[in-house]
This record gives structure tokens, C-alpha cells and sequence, in this order.
């Protein structure tokens, strides 16, 4: 299958507004029926520093970003420096004529020339990249109207007239940019990204609490539960720290709230004893926990895969879990619901593992099929007396009946140390046994209901890519790839990490000649816990931990270095 695909790389300065153009770009190429895969890089500052917006995109389904850059658009000379080593046999450099550097290839834009004032600098740069692409005006049209329209009819009118005015001197200094191929889809779908999937599957899951503390790149499944879910009867809290954060969810869920905690590892390390006390209280909660490299503030605008064994063993104490790790915007709003059914039904936390990459990483998808989902589990809401009613009562598969105070006549209580049936403290070491015991049960319901994971490729491989997360893209790249080249190679993809079923895909791991694991840390978590649970040794560990989402020609290359 030949690459139809563009990829598209705005960089410049914190400030200068390449997100600006870049969520332009991306909306017009998917309400033109395009595929489109948006990784933002930013580094850790509000204005300043060196920044980059990238838009892979084609008429046929793309999965992951790609190195090599067709069409670079510098804000500044810096970007030049920095990418000119990455650009393609066809890239073209658009720059303003001030910037300073020699390119046969190289778009000056007299920017001054084009706009009336520096503000519309940013839609005289979509003029031209409409034109350099072969897209319809009228999408951007429509998006300026949008955009604008409540700024007046005349702000309206200046930003159509630098648009054309723009793309018009495009079509006058054409350095011969093949269009992009058509595109075919006419169905609407939505632009999201994954933090955004994640707070609308929680909300078509019920949520209607969330507490949290700011903390990238979580901050935005936050943001848009506030934006919303206001109408939907959601109260959000920015706590003053990520203590309060979770014991405010711990309290709401106490009380019958659904509650989603975001944050992001640094901010989940203050977490823990938290954690800690929803399993002993058997409180659900769940946390959505968006990677990025670490420890302490490592790299905090950048990704990585690098807290799976921090979520796997947080905590203190046994009690059970499930990590769920969406590898796409679809599983991102999908697993989340689940999560918040399997917190309820189960009675314990529940944990949603994404990161930068996914986080900030834009798709185009269909519209969620909403009827698809059933209705999820709830507390006993009933309000007729019960003088019997044990909150901790011994069940055969160690879910109890789960009141909430004020709905009638029985008495609820929660008690962080060891209890008895009825919630009262103990120290009778016989029902501490038996208390753990009725918790640890509770781990049969969750590997009932495992996600297992994905196959795609060749039955026996020779080479089978095993991954997690968002790395799914880029592993199904690669192996197709490699396959168009003779290989016979497979990827199999955990969207559940934990807890695992072996029956799931150890047979695969044992069929093909050569398994190699796919992670963004730096010693192969998800490859040791798999030897941990079911004692299989990867051939090999492909690992990235630069602040860089994994590319198939990344894998392609690490592969061939490590035959």
C-alpha cells in the first residue's frame, strides 16, 4: 500500500500561534473527509522555547505520526535548523521573507505584504497551505465564520480577505506541491482527542463529580468535563492539591456521587493513600492517569508509557484493580465507560492509563454509538428500611450491597481500618482474614470481564510486535509495512494490562519465531509483567524514552538494529 499520506509540521515559539493554525488546518481537513493524526511537542513554558504542530494526514486511514516532514511552515528561523534534516524528497519551507536561509524548495511569504496587522498572520498561513493542498475554500470559510462571527461581520470579512489574498499569492509563487489526493468520506464525524474521548465516555457513563489538581497533561479531561458537563448536572473541584483531590472524590462517592479523579504521575504519586483507602472502603473511584516521563518533573509537556508498575502497584495492602490502556479515540471513550461500570460493580478502583501523545493527539472518528452502551451498575438506592443491612457483609463473590447514607433508614458506615460486616472497627484477627479474603474475590469478577487483547496480522509470525497503549498506531504501521515487504508479521495490542488472562494470547506469543516488546520507558514494564504472570521472556524490547511517540520507521529501525 503506497503512502498517500502529508505530514504537515507548524513549529515556532510558545505564542506565536502554530496551535492556532494547526487546529484550523485540522478541523478543515476533517470536515473535508481526511484522516488526520495530530501530535502536538511543547516544551514546558508559556511563551518561548521551540514548539511544533504536526498533522499527518491523507483520504486513507492513517495511524501514527511519521518523521519525515512534507510541508514545514516556520514561525521562526529556529524551526528551520532544528527540522531541515527531516525533510522530505518533495518538502516545501514556508517562512517569512525576514527569516534567513537558503532552500531550493523554500516559500518566502512577505507576511507584512499579505495582512493588515501581525494578528492575521495565522489565516494568511492556512491561506497558503489551502492552496499548496489543492483544499476547497469553502471549508475555511465556513471555519472563519465560525470562528469569528462573534467578533462582528467586519473581523469576519478581514480574516476571508487575507485568506484569499494569501492563498491567491500561493497560486502566483507556486513551487509545484503535488496536491493531496482526494478525499472520499462524506459522512460528519467528530475531531477529538484523547483526553476529550475520555471525559465524554465518562460522562455516557454517569460521571458527575470530578476533583482534581492541574497537572499536564491530564489537566484537559478536566477541562472538558467542566465544559461539558455542566448541563448535565456535573460538579467539578480544582482542590487545593491532589490530597484533597482524591479524598473530595472518596467523600462524593461515599455519598453517591460517580466520580472521575484526573491527573497525571506526579500528581497520582500524592494520590496513593488514597488509593489505598477506596480499596479498604470499598469505594469506587476512578482515575484517569496521563503519562508523561518521570520521576519527579522529568518531562512534563513530553510522553511516555513510564508509570504502569506506579498505577499496577499503588498502594499499600492488597486489594484488587484494572487497568485499562486505550490505544485509539474510540477506546479512549469506550474503556473509560467501562471503567466506570467496573468501579461500581466491583466496589474498588478502577484505572484509565493514557498519555501525552494520545492525550493531545487528534483523530477523526465517527460519532460514538451511544445505544451500544448499556446502563452502568448503580448503588442501592432503595429507601425502604432495612434493620438487617450490613454495608461490609459477607457475599460469595465478595461484593457487598451498597447503600448510600440519607436514603432511608439504615445506618452506612465506612471505616478505614479493618471492620467487621457491619462496618465497625475490629482487631479480631480472624475477621481481618476473612475481610481480606472477601475483597481478594472480588478479583474473579474482573477476569470474567478482561478486554483481551487485539490480533492483527499473520496467525503464526515470524515477527509479532506486542504493545500497549497509544504505541498501537505505530506497531500496526510498521508491520504492515514490513509485511508489504515479505514479512509475515502480527501486532498484538493490550487495551487491558491488568489484570491478564494467558489464555488471551500466550499460544500467539509461543507460535511466532521472534516476539518482540514495544514500550515508551526504559526497561520494559509491560515485558516484565508479562514474565511475571505468566513466565514468557520477550526475544527482544524495543524502548523509547526520549519525550517522542513511537513512528513505524522508529520501530523499523530499532528492529533491524537488534537482529
Amino acid at each position: 500500500m503506497s503512502d498517500t499520506s502529508v505530514n504537515i509540521v507548524i513549529g515556532g515559539e510558545a505564542g506565536q500561534g502554530l496551535v492556532t493554525v494547526g487546529d484550523f488546518l485540522s478541523k478543515a481537513l476533517v470536515r473535508a473527509g481526511y484522516e488526520i493524526v495530530v501530535s502536538q511537542d511543547y516544551m514546558s513554558r508559556v511563551r518561548g522555547g521551540h514548539n511544533t504542530y504536526a498533522i499527518r494526514t491523507s483520504p486513507d486511514p492513517v495511524l501514527a505520526p511519521k518523521d519525515e516532514i512534507d510541508i514545514l511552515v516556520a514561525l521562526n528561523a529556529e524551526t528551520v535548523s532544528l527540522h531541515s534534516d527531516a525533510l522530505s524528497e518533495r518538502a516545501v519551507v514556508l517562512a517569512d521573507e525576514s527569516v534567513s536561509f537558503e532552500s531550493k524548495r523554500r516559500l518566502k511569504v512577505p507576511f507584512k505584504e499579505l495582512i493588515p496587522k501581525t494578528i492575521f498572520e495565522n489565516t494568511a498561513a492556512l491561506g497558503i497551505l489551502a492552496q499548496l493542498l489543492c483544499l476547497e475554500k469553502t471549508w475555511f470559510h465556513r471555519l472563519i465564520e465560525e470562528t469569528f462571527s462573534k467578533k462582528g461581520k467586519e473581523i469576519v470579512q478581514q480574516n476571508i480577505d487575507v485568506f484569499e489574498g494569501a492563498f491567491a499569492w500561493s497560486q502566483e509563487n507556486d513551487v509545484s506541491f503535488e496536491c493531496i489526493a482526494p478525499a472520499t468520506r462524506t459522512e460528519k464525524r467528530l475531531r477529538l482527542h484523547g483526553n476529550e474521548a475520555i471525559a465524554l465516555g465518562a460522562l455516557a457513563a454517569g460521571v458527575n463529580f470530578c476533583s482534581f489538581y492541574p497537572m499536564t497533561p491530564s489537566t484537559s479531561i478536566a477541562l472538558n468535563l467542566i465544559a461539558k458537563g455542566e448541563r448535565m448536572g456535573l460538579v467539578a473541584e480544582q482542590a487545593e492539591d491532589e490530597i484533597a483531590a482524591v479524598n473530595m472524590a472518596l467523600g462524593a462517592s461515599f455519598a453517591g456521587a460517580c466520580v472521575l479523579v484526573p491527573t497525571s504521575g506526579g500528581g497520582f504519586a500524592l494520590m496513593t493513600e488514597g488509593v489505598s483507602l477506596a480499596g479498604m472502603t470499598e469505594t469506587p473511584v476512578v482515575f484517569a492517569l496521563a503519562m508523561r516521563p518521570g520521576p519527579a518533573t522529568g518531562l512534563p509537556t513530553r510522553t511516555a508509557q513510564s508509570d504502569l508498575n506506579l498505577v499496577l502497584y499503588a498502594g499499600h495492602g492488597d486489594f484488587v484493580r484494572a487497568i485499562f490502556t486505550p490505544g485509539d479515540i474510540e477506546e479512549c471513550f469506550y474503556l473509560t465507560w467501562k471503567a466506570v461500570d467496573l468501579a461500581e460493580r466491583v466496589q474498588s478502583p478502577m484505572f484509565i492509563l493514557t498519555d501525552q501523545f494520545l492525550a493531545d493527539s487528534y483523530r477523526a472518528v465517527a460519532p460514538f454509538d451511544l445505544d451500544s452502551l448499556a446502563d452502568v451498575t448503580k448503588p442501592d438506592l432503595s429507601e425502604e428500611p432495612d434493620s438487617n443491612y450490613m454495608r461490609y457483609a459477607m457475599t460469595k463473590n465478595g461484593v457487598s450491597p451498597r447503600k448510600l447514607p440519607g436514603f432511608g433508614e439504615f445506618l452506612v458506615i465506612a471505616d478505614s481500618d479493618e471492620h467487621t460486616q457491619d462496618g465497625h472497627i475490629t482487631e479480631d484477627l480472624a475477621v481481618a482474614v476473612d475481610m481480606a479474603d472477601k475483597r481478594m474475590r472480588k478479583m474473579d469478577i474482573l477476569k470474567e470481564v478482561i478486554v483481551p487483547p487485539t490480533l492483527d496480522g499473520d496467525d503464526i509470525p515470524e515477527l509479532l510486535l506486542v504493545c500497549f497503549g497509544s504505541t498501537k498506531g505505530a506497531a500496526l504501521e510498521a508491520a504492515s509495512m514490513l509485511r508489504e515487504a515479505g514479512g509475515k508479521v502480527a501486532v498484538i495490542h493490550f487495551s487491558q494490562v491488568y489484570p491478564l488472562d494467558s489464555a488471551h494470547f500466550l499460544d500467539v506469543f509461543e507460535s511466532a519465531d521472534r516476539v518482540v516488546f514495544v514500550e515508551g520507558n526504559v526497561t520494559g514494564q509491560f515485558a516484565d509483567l508479562v514474565r511475571k504472570e505468566t513466565g514468557f521472556e520477550a526475544d527482544d524490547r524495543i524502548l523509547r524514552y526520549d519525550g517522542l511517540p513511537f513512528t513505524a520507521a522508529y520501530i523499523i529501525d530499532r528492529l533491524e538494529a537488534t537482529r
